[in-house]
């Protein structure tokens, strides 16, 4: 394996996206342990989603000061370190003797995957050339979707019976996990930049630069979009506790209902897997004008909305043998897919849904890397970062507040769809701060453009750009919108 050939730089891509996606898995695996965790530990299901907002909120401050750690030194040791914090916080969650102990093995865990998130996107950002960005981030941020989805599945799965087995399972495969990315390709700063190809990038990031990112308009959309998109996405964590309740109200016991709802919950987000068509269609559209990124998600998000609330009325018929095993049941949901017309609709509802919504993600990467220099991007990924879990936080939090509320005059599962549906009007907001930073994303691509070719005609007098040429770069600032004011 040559170093930094084609071959390792496959390997390392590859490596990030299990990492994403074991990361994922961590958080992923609690929302469908709430009532178990919370029974041996003897709290209530609200302590256990309590725990689970904490860790989000000290996730995206973590992330600050490690993104901010790595844009200034070598990147590798930081990611290390974060993956081994996230294992042992993990570890340390499963083994929990009590409500105070499981928090602080959270929160240890938190702490890691706040450094592995804003780190690890700076590395790759510097793997991809512009040209392909969307598309490759959309594996990358497909591996965290899938990576939450795995998590709820484990989850279910493997904690029915004993909620303790999937933490301990999650962090050995963390550990393996960390020895497979001691051999990944160290990514030079600016590897992939067409402007930089043949030197030596040796700018960092410094504490003044702040107001320079905050300058760039595009940034502070792509930053505050997540405070709203992710209370909605954070409601739906508990998508399993939904089709629990359902599964419940039809008379299932409370083990196999758990199974019914993790599983069930793990189906209807398949559509996630297609945002790979969202990030294919952003390069596209971004070919034809600088605006095609932002658009692509703006219109995803919106379109979105009516098909979620449809998702959560829509009626469906469980039949899966009660008191079974896992097996039995696994197979008596996967029938039903295909047998209940119920079922069926409601999965092709959700597929179309997260396949819009998904649309966000890896345009939302592509974009912080399309208007930032290389030695930024980690730390504006920490600060949209940061926004997200405030939000996905919020949205857990209130969104248990209002089934509660709710419940009074919806009994279960109907507080549940009822108090889902109404959260998905966050994402209104979400799709029109992206048709805003569609109006300036061409003037800051330009300029970004513009510093990296100071730099590099300082190592090139002949100012020669090689590798691939920069995609719609040149006249970006004359097709921006009028009146799209800096």
């Amino acid at each position: 394996m040559s170093r930094g050939g084609t071959v390792h730089r496959g390997y390392s891509v590859v490596v990030f996206v299990v990492l994403a996606a074991l990361d994922n898995i961590a958080i992923g695996i609690v929302p469908p342990l709430y009532g178990s965790i919370g029974a041996e530990l003897r709290v209530t299901e609200a302590h256990i989603a309590l725990a689970t907002t904490i860790m989000f909120l000290i996730s995206a401050v973590a992330a600050i000061g490690f993104a901010y750690l790595g844009d200034r030194t070598d990147r590798k040791p930081v990611l290390v370190a974060g993956t081994i914090i996230w294992v042992v916080g993990t570890a340390w969650s499963g083994l929990a003797g009590g409500y105070g102990t499981f928090v602080a093995g959270q929160v240890l865990a938190a702490f890691g995957l706040g450094g592995v998130a804003s780190v690890s996107f700076s590395v790759v950002s510097d793997l991809i050339s512009p040209r392909r960005r969307g598309l490759v981030m959309s594996f990358w941020g497909l591996s965290q979707g899938v990576g939450t989805l795995t998590g709820t599945l484990v989850g279910g799965l493997l904690g029915h019976d004993d909620w303790r087995r999937p933490f301990l399972v999650t962090a050995v495969a963390g550990l393996v996990a960390t020895g497979a990315y001691l051999f990944t390709f160290n990514v030079p700063r600016g590897d992939s930049q067409p402007e930089l190809a043949g030197i030596d990038y040796e700018e960092r990031i410094h504490h003044e630069d702040l107001p320079v990112i905050l300058r760039r308009r595009t940034n502070v959309w792509l930053i505050l979009q997540g405070g709203t998109a992710q209370i909605a996405f954070g409601s739906m964590v508990w998508l399993p506790v939904l089709f629990r309740a359902r599964a419940e109200d039809q008379g299932y016991t409370t083990g196999t209902a758990v199974l019914i709802g993790s599983v069930f919950a793990t189906i209807f987000q398949l559509g996630a897997a297609l945002s790979i068509l969202g990030g294919l269609a952003g390069d596209r559209l971004q070919r034809r004008t600088p605006r095609g990124r932002a658009l692509v998600a703006s219109i995803g998000i919106l379109s979105a909305v009516p098909l979620y609330v449809v998702l959560f009325f829509v009626p469906m018929r469980i039949t899966v043998p009660d008191g079974e095993g896992t097996a039995a049941v696994v197979r008596g949901v996967l029938a039903n897919v295909v047998t209940e017309p119920t079922v069926g609709v409601c999965l092709v509802v959700s597929v179309f849904a997260l396949m819009l919504t998904s649309a966000n993600s890896p345009n939302w990467f592509a974009m912080i890397s399309d208007v930032n220099p290389p030695q930024h991007r980690g730390t504006v990924y920490s600060l949209g970062n940061l926004i997200n879990g405030a939000g996905r936080a919020g949205g857990n939090v209130l969104v248990a507040v209002a089934f509660a509320s709710l419940a009074g005059a919806y009994p279960p599962p109907l507080n549940y769809a009822v108090g889902l549906a109404a959260f998905q009007v966050f994402f209104v907001p979400t799709g029109i701060m992206y048709w805003l930073a569609s109006r300036t994303v061409a003037a800051d691509m330009a300029d970004t453009h513009a510093a990296l070719l100071a730099v590099a005609s300082e190592h090139r007098p002949d100012r020669h750009v090689g590798g691939d040429p920069p995609v719609g770069v040149e006249g970006l600032a004359a097709q921006q919108d009028p009146g799209a004011g800096r």
